[in-house]
């Protein structure tokens, strides 16, 4: 793999493209880091499915946006985000429950960072020449929620949507949206005992997917917030499903 660090639209990136690019089996993941993490935060998962598997090294061309928003203000050097988050106005959990339901919730900031994201999902298919079902959308924490609401809002669904420790929010635009959608491809993870984001909000994001009637695998693991290696091993699964797969060009 050789990486590359280059502008997309209005956002940086990290690009991992395989050596030869091999258009016939050509397959794109676009992995967003969460809140507080830095731009290139999940470089190391690509280069970790990379090392663990030849196909994916040889046939996918990982994509790593950096969130739009700086916190060094906040005293966070060289961290992003992609929408601010208001820590002081949330209520503090009480013998580990979360009493606040964010479903509801629109976060100030995220329509805006969507829209930037999605620029950059049109530009990379015109870019390779790849159609939207060569494109798998993936993130962590904050960077799993702004790609679910991409790729629900895609005129054509991604190829497929991976969730890490992701949480619902918008609850009834992403419904409205999901019964409209077609099939979509989904593996999605979360922690038992997630601090930030509640395990139980994670089983209503996915009780939404199933309800839309998606193709959905759901990977309780006995963690917090977090990217263990059984993630990673089914990340990985899930990602060589497309490896082979015969492109289909714009």
């Amino acid at each position: 793999m050789r990486q590359i660090n280059k502008k997309i639209c209005n956002l940086k990136c990290t690009v991992s493209e395989p050596n030869i690019l091999n258009k016939e089996n050509l397959y794109l993941v676009v992995f967003c880091h969460g809140y507080g993490a830095p731009g290139n935060d999940l470089v190391s998962v690509g280069e970790y499915l990379c090392q663990n598997d030849s196909s994916i090294s040889e046939n996918i061309c990982f994509i790593f946006p950096e969130g739009p928003l700086s916190l060094d203000n906040v005293g966070l050097l060289g961290a992003r985000a992609w929408w601010e988050i208001d820590f002081s106005a949330l209520p503090r959990p009480i013998d580990g429950i979360d009493p606040r339901d964010l479903s509801k919730d629109i976060p100030k900031g995220m329509p805006l960072a969507s829209n930037m994201l999605m620029d950059l999902v049109n530009q990379i298919m015109l870019d390779y020449g790849v159609s939207s079902n060569r494109i798998i959308l993936g993130g962590f924490s904050q960077g799993s929620m702004i790609t679910t609401d991409v790729a629900l809002k895609m005129d054509q669904p991604p190829g497929g949507l991976i969730v890490m420790s992701g949480t619902l929010v918008c609850e009834e635009v992403w419904r409205k949206l999901a019964q409209n959608k077609e099939v979509m491809k989904i593996f999605q993870s979360h922690g038992r005992s997630d601090p930030l984001l509640s395990f139980n909000a994670a089983e209503r994001l996915k009780e939404l997917f199933v309800e839309a009637g998606f193709d959905q695998k759901f990977f309780p693991f006995d963690g917090f917030h977090e990217i263990p290696e059984e993630v990673l091993f089914h990340t990985s699964e899930f990602i060589k499903e497309y490896s082979n797969k015969k492109i289909i060009l714009l």
